[in-house]
């Protein structure tokens, strides 16, 4: 009715636009503001940046951890401005790992690197950084990996299958280089034209310890005092704050700092439950999220969190970071040599979720995760434990299973624990 009523009673220049309209069979009232049209700025003003993308939920801009499995499991992505923590499994291992594909997805996008580290030198770091499966050899490289690494009887349908089929599915396929999120080949080293055409900043703790520093009573560490006005002067300097804008496309500043909280970096936490430095690792954190706050940046941590004394140092750090995600790995315990658990190489565990701009968070229905390294790719699944106990494992591993079917959700944890039967 609006677009007829001005074209029959238009007059003079509106008349005339109005007709044009009428021709175009599209009416001349248009929409103002951010969502007038797919070209606008203000509409393109959060999916302009390169390897972002808004959630769904709340309209956070989200990025890629380097993991997409992680990322749906975090509710879309890495919120930008926020603190994933990772606790390190035991002889770091995995947790490096996941490090490395946070920096990866972060060149591959073309956003700025900020890597921190006082036991690695950080231009050795980015050597190690797994190389992309990209489109063509992505599909063929997942399909070679999971037939490498397929068990006897997997093409074996067993009865209990149809229990799993009711639960969420996770994302555990490759997928073009054009979404969001990528998959990267553990076996092989990222091509080194990508990482001398990218932009990275380096803080190697050893090397600012020429430097005399001057502690203050009460304050921070001298590492965490410095890497702190190390990341203030790339966020300032390079406009990631908007203090100073970029003058190019907008980027984002991706951070990444390894085995904080070590001995490596000044503190004690880890040496003495009654240490003097209690308090500075959460100074640091409460510091380095008002950063984050105001920034386009995004930062991952690796913590030693098994090796600190004090408990409640443990959960002042949890509290002080958005997301926390703890490894746990079976090298050196029993699991690894149990018949229950020869397919994974560990457990993830998802402890924290943020809530961005609403009152609950996003989180993924599955709680029993396990993960596991092939030869390619590191994948992150449902643990599905054997269906038939009796024709698998021993008594004693039943046992084991019983008792740690209450760390389980009730999935797994009830089935196997012999307590409650299946309705089929």
């Amino acid at each position: 009715m609006a677009a007829a009523a001005t074209c029959g009673t238009g007059a003079g220049s509106t008349g005339s636009i109005g007709a044009a309209a009428c021709k175009n069979n599209v009416t001349s009232f248009q929409r103002k503001g951010p969502r007038a049209s797919g070209t606008d700025s203000g509409c393109s003003r959060l999916v302009s940046i390169a390897g972002t993308r808004p959630s769904v939920r709340n309209g956070q801009l989200l990025v890629s951890t380097g993991l997409p499995a992680l990322d749906q499991l975090l509710g879309g992505g890495l919120a930008v401005g926020t603190v994933l923590l990772i606790e390190e499994d035991k002889y770091n291992t995995y947790s490096s790992l996941l490090f490395k594909y946070f920096l990866a997805e972060g060149i591959i996008n073309g956003h700025t690197l900020l890597v921190a580290s006082a036991k690695e030198n950080p231009a050795d770091t980015l050597q190690e950084l797994p190389a992309p499966l990209l489109d063509d050899n992505c599909k063929k490289d997942f399909d070679e990996d999971v037939c490498n690494h397929k068990t006897p009887d997997s093409n074996i349908k067993m009865k209990i299958a149809w229990r799993y089929q009711l639960l969420p599915k996770m994302e555990s396929g490759p997928v073009s280089s054009s979404r969001f999120g990528h998959y990267y080949d553990a076996s092989k080293r990222m091509p080194q034209e990508l990482i001398e055409a990218s932009k990275w900043h380096g803080f190697f703790f050893p090397e600012k310890l020429s430097s005399t520093l001057t502690i203050e009573p009460c304050s921070l560490t001298g590492g965490y005092r410095k890497l702190l006005q190390f990341i203030q002067n790339v966020i300032y300097e390079e406009g990631f704050d908007g203090s100073n804008p970029q003058k190019k496309q907008k980027n984002i500043l991706r951070i990444g700092i390894q085995n904080l909280g070590s001995p490596l970096w000044g503190d004690d936490i880890c040496c003495t439950e009654n240490c003097d430095n209690s308090h500075s690792l959460t100074k640091f954190l409460y510091v380095l999220r008002g950063l984050l706050r105001t920034s386009l940046s995004a930062c991952i941590i690796t913590m030693p969190t098994h090796l600190i004394q004090n408990k409640a140092v443990i959960a002042r750090v949890t509290n002080l970071s958005d997301t926390v995600v703890g490894l746990e790995s079976f090298i050196g315990s029993e699991r690894e040599t149990n018949p229950l658990y020869k397919d994974y190489h560990g457990l993830i565990h998802i402890r924290q979720i943020p809530r961005l701009n609403n009152l609950i968070y996003d989180v993924s229905d599955v709680k029993d995760l396990a993960f596991k390294l092939k030869r390619k790719l590191f994948t992150i699944e449902r643990l599905h434990l054997p269906p038939d106990l009796s024709d698998t494992v021993s008594h004693s591993s039943k046992q084991d299973l019983a008792g740690s079917s209450k760390l389980l959700g009730p999935g797994c944890g009830m089935m196997a624990g012999g307590k409650q039967h299946l309705d089929f």
